[in-house]
């Protein structure tokens, strides 16, 4: 029997065995090869050594693993099922119990192996964790999609797992992992690290969109500014970051030194002042670049109908152009906003603050989880970042489509 393909699935094997979701069966079998064969925890005597990896079976109850086990034949059975809107539903829904699971699982092996072993030993969380749960986060977002929710579920179930976890933070869940006391040594300055991560990724952005998207009409409406100008904005992506910070100590330095007033701003060759302008120009290239091409994607039909409906050039601007290219703008935005939210880390170097003072700092001490107290909020605030934005783009495309 020939295998046959179909747009639902894909037929193999003269049993006729049927693959509808092939990405979910992958994510099912890489969960499975991270449980059986990778550390699930680690346990080390300090926060300075490696741990010693421990099996998934080992670090957790009986009761735990049979859980996992029967959540992930469920998913697995989902894989091989006749795709349908609910069961996809039903995958998303598999998926994100079996995240939280995982989730709660660390958080008792850490509770049970603290107990058993000296003060100063740490929990720290392993490979085999770290693939179930990505493969799980995945698995729900892949659900979701494939069921074709709408921006308002996909928040909703965002707003859920975000809720579920805090929960179990706030009743002491995770209290027994060595991340979880990193954050507990650090906790008066945390929330301040965070702020200060936002306001330099606020500070950045805003500028980058003041600049950037009339440098972005000014390139759709004289193409022979196009090549110049990209060729600028693509000169400094090519700047390491760090090197770039490096590059403006010299010069805001003099210029604090020239204008007091400015040094009594914050003005200088090291704190934000030099870390918001890097990250400006890093911005520059995405926004230019998307307010071109959204630009150039509008239909000239309606500009031609906007024009007879005696609309001056700058009224077609306002209220054609740009509104019918603001998916294409809000895209631009998504990827500065990420690329902002991950550069703010190497900001740290120079002062900036924000959560790379901690990744810093562990690196300078051998800590890893002191290096993912400041990586994972980072790593958060991005997905966040992007998840919203798409939102947003979702909910314009479906008014426009209407």
């Amino acid at each position: 029997m020939i295998p046959a393909e179909t747009e639902a699935g894909i037929w193999t094997g003269s049993s006729g065995l049927r693959i509808s979701n092939q990405v979910l069966l992958s994510l099912t079998i890489v969960g499975t090869a991270a449980a059986c064969g990778a550390g699930f925890v680690a346990l080390a005597p300090n926060r300075l050594v490696s741990g010693t990896p421990i099996a998934l079976w080992r670090a957790v109850g009986i009761a735990s693993v049979v859980a996992m086990a029967l959540l992930g034949a469920l998913l697995l059975a989902t894989a091989l099922l006749r795709p349908r809107p609910a069961l996809h539903r039903i995958a998303a829904g598999l998926a994100a119990a079996l995240l939280l699971l995982v989730l709660n699982a660390a958080g008792q092996a850490a509770t049970h192996l603290s107990a058993n072993a000296v003060p100063v030993a740490r929990v720290s969380l392993g490979a085999g964790f770290w693939a179930l749960s990505v493969c799980a986060a995945l698995a729900v977002v892949d659900g979701l999609q494939r069921a074709r929710t709408g921006p308002v579920v996909q928040l909703l179930a965002a707003a859920v797992l975000a809720g579920a976890v805090f929960a179990m933070a706030q009743r002491g869940a995770f209290a027994g992992l060595s991340l979880a006391r990193e954050y507990a040594a650090r906790r008066d300055i945390f929330g301040a690290a965070v702020l200060r991560h936002l306001v330099l990724v606020a500070a950045s952005v805003g500028p980058a969109l003041v600049i950037g998207v009339p440098l972005g009409v000014a390139a759709a409406r004289r193409p022979g500014l196009r090549g110049p100008l990209f060729a600028l904005l693509n000169l400094l992506q090519t700047i390491p970051s760090v090197a770039l910070f490096g590059l403006l100590i010299v010069p805001l330095s003099a210029l604090a030194t020239a204008v007091p007033a400015l040094a009594r701003l914050g003005v200088g060759g090291i704190g934000p002042a030099p870390a918001i302008i890097a990250l400006v120009l890093y911005a520059l290239l995405p926004v230019v670049r998307n307010t071109d091409a959204g630009l150039a994607g509008v239909d000239p039909a309606v500009v031609e109908a906007g024009s007879g409906m005696g609309l001056t050039r700058r009224q077609l601007l306002w209220r054609v152009e740009l509104p019918l290219a603001l998916p294409v703008l809000l895209a631009g935005l998504r990827i500065v906003t990420v690329q902002a939210i991950g550069l703010a880390v190497v900001a740290a170097l120079i002062g900036a603050g924000g959560l790379g003072t901690f990744v810093f700092q562990g690196l300078g001490q051998y800590a890893v989880d002191l290096v993912l107290l400041g990586a994972l909020p980072a790593i958060f605030l991005a997905l966040a970042a992007d998840f919203l934005l798409r939102v947003v783009s979702g909910v314009l495309r479906r008014s426009e489509a209407r």
